[in-house]
């Protein structure tokens, strides 16, 4: 088979004993070894009242990703955009594209990124902002044209390059992305009950655009690769623990591999939360991949590979694209 491009989505997770300036480091650092390996993207996301993720300026993020690295597409999985004037956005991701041409993507997503009480106390954002998703995509793209008869201008946006990407976890926005020509990358690292329904809607009615012309469909997946199956499963129980926590409303710190306390409803919980992944060796996780785009024509996929130490994590990603290019 043909494999598709790897890619990288850093949930830039902070440990207790480390804080974010680490986290923020190691950021840098995994782009920079990700960009050596032949990964095509590296991504943050936006997350906000998170102690355990560093990510929630993602602009600033991305901004000292690129200053760590030369040629990889550096991001937003994504850009909640209903917490932002689209205006805005675009002078941010202008001026990433004036500091690094030809590189930046700009993930849009519909969901808050937090909770609500956040929302409407500390963003200071209508709950029903995801209403007008659509046409604040719209808007958003408009910003970025050399030209418009609006009398405002986007600085430095207009004129420059910049890859829009919609994401989602629903037809929603699967459908959006097909009627404005746009890529598709859709979030099977956390929610993917809904991926193949998605992507079949997404290709169906997919409109070609100036920016597109076919389908492009990206499809995250959770990957943890080792030397021994064992060791994999073992690193592998850092990202469990992780989304445990979320489903208990206990939004923390990364945590360390080792043993779950967990209930057997809890344990089927996060086992569908986590349904898209390879764990294992090298051997393993290719196979693993490989069913994955088999199951869904994946043009593109995009990795999340949370590890507790640093040096393992480079180690996963290394035995991966090994197994993998």
């Amino acid at each position: 088979m043909t494999r598709p491009p790897l890619s990288l989505l850093d949930l830039t997770r902070v440990r207790e004993d480390q804080g974010p300036a680490q986290a923020l480091r190691n950021a840098a650092g995994i782009a920079a070894h990700v960009e050596s390996l032949g990964f095509d993207r590296y991504w943050v996301a936006e997350h906000h009242n998170m102690v355990g993720v560093a990510s929630a300026a993602t602009p600033v993020v991305i901004a000292h990703v690129g200053a760590a690295t030369s040629r990889i597409r550096i991001g937003a999985g994504g850009v909640m955009l209903p917490n932002h004037a689209p205006y805005v956005v675009a002078e941010q991701f202008g001026t990433l594209a004036q500091l690094f041409p030809g590189r930046i993507d700009l993930g849009l997503g519909r969901a808050p990124g937090t909770d609500g009480a956040t929302l409407i106390r500390a963003l200071r954002r209508d709950p029903h902002g995801a209403d007008h998703f659509p046409q604040d995509v719209v808007e958003l793209m408009g910003w970025f044209a050399a030209e418009n008869n609006l009398g405002i201008t986007a600085v430095p946006a207009a004129g420059t390059e910049v890859q829009a990407i919609i994401l989602g976890s629903s037809h929603f926005g699967a459908m959006l992305a097909a009627e404005l020509g746009l890529p598709y990358a859709f979030a099977s690292h956390f929610a993917p009950a809904a991926l193949h329904e998605a992507l079949h809607l997404y290709r169906a009615h997919f409109k070609p655009s100036d920016r597109l012309k076919a389908p492009h469909a990206i499809v995250a997946a959770n990957v943890v690769c080792a030397e021994t199956e064992a060791e994999a499963r073992h690193l592998f129980t850092t990202m469990q623990k992780g989304f445990l926590g979320l489903i208990r409303n206990n939004r923390r710190y990364q945590m360390p591999p080792g043993d779950l306390d967990w209930t057997p409803r809890e344990e089927a919980h996060v086992a569908a939360m986590l349904s898209s992944h390879a764990v294992g060796t090298p051997d393993q996780v290719r196979a693993g991949l490989e069913g994955i785009v088999a199951a869904t024509q994946a043009d593109e996929l995009i990795l999340v590979t949370d590890t507790w130490d640093f040096e393992a994590r480079k180690r996963s990603l290394t035995l991966t694209a090994e197994a993998w290019f």
